[in-house]
Formats: C-alpha cells, structure tokens, sequence
C-alpha cells in the first residue's frame, strides 16, 4: 500500500522520547520543536469567539470564506507584491497545502525536485504519486541553479523551494529565485515556493518569488499563519496560484475535508489585517533569543555555525564522526537538551544539529551550556 511506503515523521523520535522522559518527572529542555514559545494574540483568539458565539459553527465555502480571501488578497498584495485576485487564492492548512499543491500538478510517474537540507517535502511527493529528488544547496545553504539544472527531467513537475528556510535559516537573494523562476518557465515547471516564515527575516529582506511574475503563472506560493502569528495549532494557511491550480485544490478539498471551520477563517482574517504589530515584536524577541543561540555556539568548539538570517533554527556543524541521530539520542539521554538530527533533512545534514531559538530564553540559555558540558564530557571538541 501506497502509505506504507512513507515513513513515521523522524522528529517524533526524539518528540517521544523526551515526552517519555517528561512523564517520568525529568525536566527536559527542547530545542527540537518547530515553534515559538509564545502565545496567540488575544485578539485574535477573542475574533475566533465572537465568530463561534455568532453561529460560525456550520459548513463554510472549501475555498474559504469571502471576507477571508478578500484579506488574503490585501495582504500578498500589499505585502507580497503578488499581482493575485480572488481566483487566486484559496485557504487550506499549510502542510496539507504541500501534498494538494503537488496533487494539483500531478501526472503518472512524475518527479519533484526537494531542497537537500530541506523540510520534509519527499513524504508528500511520494504521497502524491511521485518522485522525489533532492537538490543539493551550496555549501553555504543557497540555491545552486547548475545542481537545479542537472536534475530536470522529461518527468519534472515542480520544484520546491523554501525562503527563509528550515533547517538552515537562509534568505534566497532575488537574482537567484528571478534565475530558477526562467528555468522553470522555460521548461513548463512549477516552482512551490514555501514561504512560511516571511515575517521572521533579521537583516535581510524576504522576496516573494510570486512577485517576479507579472500575475500567478508559473509560482504556487505557500503561505502560513503559524510562525507570524503564533498561531501553530489553528493550521491556517493559504495557497495563491493561477486559476487551474487553485480549482485542482479546491477539488482536493471538496472532497477531502469539505471545510475549514468558520471560527478559524475569522480569526485569520483579523490576523491578516489588524494583527501585523505581534508579528513585529515576535520577530524582535526571536532576535534577542537569536543572540542567545549564537554566544552560546560561540564557546562550543565543536560546532561551527553560520549566520542565521531568517525563521529560528540554527543548523550548526559538528566534527566528530558520530551520525547526527546518535549525537541527538546521547544528547537527550545525557543532557535532558533535545535538538533535531540533521540527517532527517536530507543526506546533507548529516553531522549537524537543528536548534530552534523559539523557546524561552531561559531555555536556550541552559541548554547550549548543556551543550557545552556535552560535546565536552563525550571527548567530541575534536
């Protein structure tokens, strides 16, 4: 069965295990989860309850209610400078937006091109029928377009692309998204451009690759409430694309989940369009806490990191010989400091370590001194 061909998420192992110990009465200080420590606007969650206390509690439209969209629309063109109508966009939870967005462009035996370090993007294309195929990025976590180049075939479909990225926190510079955008067009390839982390971008500026078109042709952009607003557990998202793409995932959706609750849609448009100071002074805290990370790294000789430009992951390197997965589990087990392996995004990761800066400062600061004590103790400094 086609489902038995995907794999259990890798980060639930180390999820569960530190939940097991957490069980147990152990404190446990986690940098593993992709999400910020902090809480959901109010006025966000009070748009939510006046909408359930008004009735929002029924079917709605599987695009996404009027009001919604109509915001959508405002913000990625405001915001995005993405040339999108009504027609173009649809609301959907973003990591389902991945699966539906590879469903709509689907054909038999087809392949997408996956970000190697990248988000688990080769489940969903395997889910939808497809190929995956990792591209590596530079050695410095940029896109490299020769690399992109040489693993187009007859059978591409899509390329994935994030910017701000998980796990390496890079901003992709314009020229080079402007330069895999001319390949794509050139071929008949749609770019999915994941941009769940727009807002959190520290000194660089963030680029919309659907900005580059004229109006939505030849981009399907993802786009999350999640990290903006911290909204993780609402699963708010929402796809812009051309005309075909869109009435593809709304097929997917009619007849997958029907809807998405009215409550959820209301409170996203207030987010989308009176909410954009929270996400200002989230972006500021994950800069104080950024700095937190990097002094830490800074007296570890083992790790060698670079610069994190957006999103809240450090993916720092290590020189010991050890698998990433086994430096995860000892770390865990001997430190109570749980972090990501890097293997689990893709070959390229192997030997380093995904930190999220979202938690508490308290947190990051007692960990990466557990760190410290760590790759000390475990002779791995060398």
């Amino acid at each position: 069965m086609l489902l038995d061909e995907i794999p259990d998420s890798p980060a639930f192992e180390i999820f569960n295990l530190a939940s097991k110990k957490q069980a147990a009465g152990e404190k446990v200080f986690s940098l593993a989860i992709g999400e910020p420590s902090f809480d959901t606007p109010l006025p966000i969650v009070n748009a939510a309850y006046e909408c359930m206390k008004s009735g929002g509690g029924h079917y709605s439209s599987s695009w996404g209610s009027k009001e919604l969209r109509e915001a959508i629309v405002e913000k990625v063109r405001r915001k995005n400078r993405v040339n999108a109508s009504l027609e173009n966009v649809i609301f959907i939870t973003t990591k389902l937006s991945i699966y539906a967005s590879l469903l709509s462009l689907a054909s038999a035996r087809f392949e997408a091109l996956v970000p190697d370090p990248g988000y688990y993007y080769s489940e969903p294309v395997a889910l939808a029928g497809g190929k995956p195929v990792r591209y590596k990025l530079t050695s410095d976590f940029y896109l490299d377009l020769d690399e992109i180049e040489s693993k187009i075939t007859s059978k591409t479909r899509a390329i994935i692309v994030n910017t701000p990225s998980n796990p390496a926190g890079k901003v992709f510079d314009r020229k080079d998204l402007r330069g895999l955008l001319d390949i794509c067009l050139e071929r008949g390839i749609k770019v999915i451009s994941d941009e769940a982390y727009e807002d959190l971008v520290y000194e660089k500026k963030h680029v919309s690759l659907g900005s580059l078109e004229a109006s939505p042709k030849g981009v399907v952009s993802l786009f999350s409430l999640s990290k903006s607003f911290a909204m993780t557990g609402w699963r708010a998202g929402y796809v812009v694309a051309d005309r075909e793409t869109i009435l593809r995932i709304n097929r997917f959706l009619e007849t997958a989940v029907t809807c998405f609750p009215p409550f959820i849609q209301a409170a996203s448009a207030y987010a989308l369009r009176n909410c954009e100071r929270y996400t200002v002074e989230f972006r500021e805290e994950l800069r104080r806490r950024r700095a937190i990370l990097e002094e830490g790294l800074s007296e570890i000789p083992a790790l060698e990191g670079e610069k994190v430009e957006g999103a809240f992951y450090g993916f720092p390197r290590y020189r010991a010989r050890l698998g990433s997965k086994v430096v995860a589990k000892r770390l865990l087990n001997e430190q109570n400091v749980a972090v990501l392996p890097g293997v689990i995004f893709g070959p390229s990761g192997e030997r380093r370590i995904r930190i999220s800066f979202g938690s508490s400062p308290e947190t990051i600061g007692e960990a990466m001194r557990r760190l410290k004590v760590f790759f000390k103790d475990a002779g791995l400094n060398r």
